[in-house]
């Protein structure tokens, strides 16, 4: 394969160049070799372990896990105990904010189906996203004891 340019990098990868030079900075990505004309050059192994690095963050690894799985990664040799281990605590957080947005889903849709038209002055949208006043937070506090 020939030396790719940052530009095509980039369009191979569906990634923006200044994301490109953030994984350089970060040390996700290694630095690429150099032109003549102080150019970046990309190898086969750039694509590939660029590739890698957006296939983790779009299934919401933090950068600091896409770190630990690049680490893990080059040793082939090793059970993949570690991995499965960061993969099972990822799938958790990820189910629980799941769970978190199914919740958020159900209050927002229970909230608009709650309004029935009228004035804002009526809205219960408006009265549901309001901070509670001091009545409304005696009634509610009241009403839990």
């Amino acid at each position: 394969m020939d030396a790719l340019t940052i530009g095509q990098l980039g369009r191979a990868t569906d990634t923006k160049i200044e994301t490109i030079r953030y994984f350089e900075k970060i040390g996700l990505l290694p630095a690429p070799r150099r032109t003549a004309g102080n150019y970046r050059s990309y190898a086969a192994e750039h694509l590939q372990r660029l590739g890698f690095i957006r296939r983790t963050r779009d299934l919401g690894f933090t950068i600091e896990q896409v770190r630990e799985l690049l680490k893990l990664a080059a040793h082939g040799e090793k059970p993949c105990e570690e991995v499965d281990q960061l993969v099972v605590r990822h799938l958790e957080v990820t189910e629980r904010k799941i769970a978190a947005l199914t919740r958020l889903r159900r209050e927002l849709r229970e909230t608009l189906d709650s309004c029935q038209g009228g004035r804002i002055a009526e809205c219960r949208v408006i009265q549901a996203l309001s901070p509670p006043t001091a009545a409304r937070k005696k009634r509610v506090l009241g009403s839990r004891t």
